[in-house]
């Protein structure tokens, strides 16, 4: 597929101290069935591509797996919708960008859409309900379909619906008042992105670029993949190192610095650390089993995990995760190729990461 840069600007590679290595070594780790594992035999179950982990902003850990070295851009699937997420904060921060609004306001194309007629704050919190072309909604079919508008060569024999991320956000329509029930869904990312270039003029990769990813001492450029209209795959279709997304997660540990340079504003990080009143508290996670309990939230395209470390995380499919805990002082980066299937039992990689962090501050 096509794809576009995300400049990384024209300064040097921002520093990324280490620790001496070894401080993971005698670790023990809870892997599938509740087994102890060591960190190797857990990487391995968890098919890892790439792990990092930043203690206090000091880089102790860094392993690359199947063959995946570290200046290759690796994709984020998912995870990106949180990047997306830290833009439209500080654009409503900065009063750009009005929450409250309807989403036709900023795109009339989307009128009378599931999404047009939604508050830009439905959409970054998954609070919309919809269903596309007529269909019945079906969470596994719609991203079949979403990838089929993406890339012609996945799209199944004698396929006849959109072509672009607009043409496809156009079917959407409401079958549910918007902001009363969660549903992840990838059009509200999609939507959000074309209000955000709406307002700003710049394509997803060119803001990404200006706000956060020529400040934060990126080390390679990051890419998103586009339509076939040139507009960018913003609910997963970013690539990066994971060396510059343990920078992005840094940024937010820090409250939206680097060094004694304000990024972001603290405000737009602060939120994702603690729920606000009226935001989703307990949202089951779309892959959990329908009776299982409630243990996330979720803030501004964020999982927020209500832990005692006030922990978040942007996490996308087949094991993609930036993990932030603030009062662990972690920011962990997890790439992996995991099989997602009913018959192979899924990593518990946050448990994992809660461990890291406990033993470094052990």
């Amino acid at each position: 597929m096509p794809s576009r840069r995300v400049w990384r600007g024209r300064g040097g590679p921002g520093d990324l101290p280490a620790s001496p290595p070894g401080a993971l070594d005698d670790l023990g780790v809870t892997g599938s069935y509740g087994r102890t594992l060591t960190l190797d035999q857990l990487l391995a179950e968890a098919e890892t591509d790439a792990l990092l982990v930043l203690h206090r902003g000091r880089l102790v850990h860094e392993e690359y797996r199947h063959g995946y070295e570290a200046h290759v851009p690796h994709f984020n699937a998912s995870a990106a919708k949180s990047y997306l997420g830290l833009l439209a904060a500080t654009l409503a921060h900065e009063g750009h960008l009005d929450r409250g609004a309807r989403v036709a306001r900023y795109v009339p194309e989307l009128s009378g859409t599931a999404f047009g007629d939604a508050q830009v704050d439905h959409l970054m919190h998954m609070g919309t309900r919809m269903s596309y072309a007529g269909r019945p909604y079906d969470k596994a079919l719609e991203a079949q379909r979403y990838f089929a508008v993406l890339a012609p060569r996945l799209r199944p024999y004698g396929y006849s619906g959109p072509a672009t991320i607009r043409e496809h956000l156009a079917t959407a329509r409401a079958t549910g008042e918007p902001g009363t029930e969660f549903r992840y869904e990838n059009g509200n990312v999609e939507a959000l992105a074309e209000v955000l270039r709406r307002i700003t003029g710049l394509s997803t990769s060119a803001l990404m670029s200006e706000m956060i990813w020529s400040r934060i001492g990126a080390e390679e450029d990051a890419y998103y993949l586009v339509d076939a209209d040139g507009a960018e795959a913003a609910c997963g279709g970013f690539s990066a190192t994971a060396r510059d997304v343990a920078r992005l997660g840094e940024l937010v540990r820090c409250g939206g610095a680097v060094g004694d340079r304000q990024v972001l504003p603290e405000a737009v990080t602060a939120p994702a650390r603690s729920v606000p009143d009226g935001c989703p508290r307990r949202v089951r996670f779309p892959a959990a089993p329908a009776d299982s309990p409630a243990t996330l939230s979720y803030h501004d395209l964020w999982w927020i995990l209500n832990d005692p470390y006030g922990s978040f995380m942007a996490s996308g499919i087949h094991g993609q995760r930036l993990f932030v805990s603030p009062a662990l002082d972690l920011v962990v980066v997890h790439y992996a190729s995991q099989v997602v299937s009913p018959a192979v039992p899924q990593v518990p990689l946050v448990q994992a990461f809660l461990s890291i962090g406990a033993h470094l501050n052990a």
